[in-house]
């Protein structure tokens, strides 16, 4: 598969693990392998000043990371927790340089409709909105196709979350390996709505090998993003 370099964030929870426990060591192995950016889950566990150092030395950049805590989000009992603890993530996101923080939807909560959960997921992401604005940082949803018990499982249930809260600092992080997963082809999911797409993940189908090691049209699948008008980096965010 064709990327150009700079176009390129590692994901340094799956990349580079095989080398070095360290994910300020995996940085540095991201720059030497020609990668722009580096990404990663959590940001409370690593060692933000090694990161910065890192980064520095080695002229990448972080494309983005979890805004924690990871909550289920269809569920208003957890809106306040993290609305209260966003403002963090967001000030670790701008000294990182990040654009984006990520989020997924949760567990399907039993007995509680899709709408009154995907109403949920609205009305806090427009609060989260309303603490983003101004700060240089999006929230980015991200439909899990193989979480368990996940509620946002599939981006044709994501795009229009995304519509409805209707601002600029949401967008949603869409993934071609849980696209796959899922049974969503790329073309005729997103149709015309990829300016609500601010992120894609990238991993081959089955297995979430690299690129090339599947079945999915990687090539032809990121080359109809960028003619849609897609101009965001393709995040590497598979097994090695």
């Amino acid at each position: 598969m064709q990327i150009n370099p700079n176009d390129r964030s590692a994901c340094i929870e799956m990349l580079f693990c095989d080398q070095t426990p360290d994910p300020v060591q995996r940085i540095h192995l991201a720059a030497a392998a020609g990668f722009s950016a580096v990404e990663f889950w959590l940001w409370s566990n690593k060692d933000l000043d090694a990161l910065e150092t890192a980064l520095r030395a080695t002229g990448l950049t972080v494309a983005g990371f979890v805004a924690e805590p990871m909550v289920s989000l269809n569920d208003p009992a957890n809106h306040a927790r993290f609305l209260a603890a966003l403002p963090a993530s967001i000030a670790t996101a701008q000294r990182l340089g990040a654009p984006f923080l990520y989020i997924q939807g949760g567990s399907n909560r039993p007995g509680v409709s899709a709408a009154d959960q995907t109403q949920a997921l609205v009305t806090v992401l427009t609060a989260a909105a309303n603490l983003l604005h101004g700060t240089g940082v999006t929230l980015l949803l991200e439909p899990v196709s193989d979480a368990r018990d996940g509620f946002l499982t599939h981006a044709a249930q994501g795009l229009p979350i995304v519509a409805a809260v209707n601002r600029p600092e949401v967008r949603l992080l869409y993934d071609l390996f849980h696209a796959a997963v899922a049974g969503e082809p790329l073309a005729a999911t997103v149709g015309g709505d990829v300016a609500l797409i601010g992120h894609v993940h990238v991993a081959d189908h089955p297995g979430r090998g690299a690129p090339g090691t599947g079945t999915l049209t990687l090539d032809a699948d990121l080359a109809w993003l960028r003619s849609q008008g897609y101009a965001g980096r393709f995040g590497m965010e598979h097994r090695p």
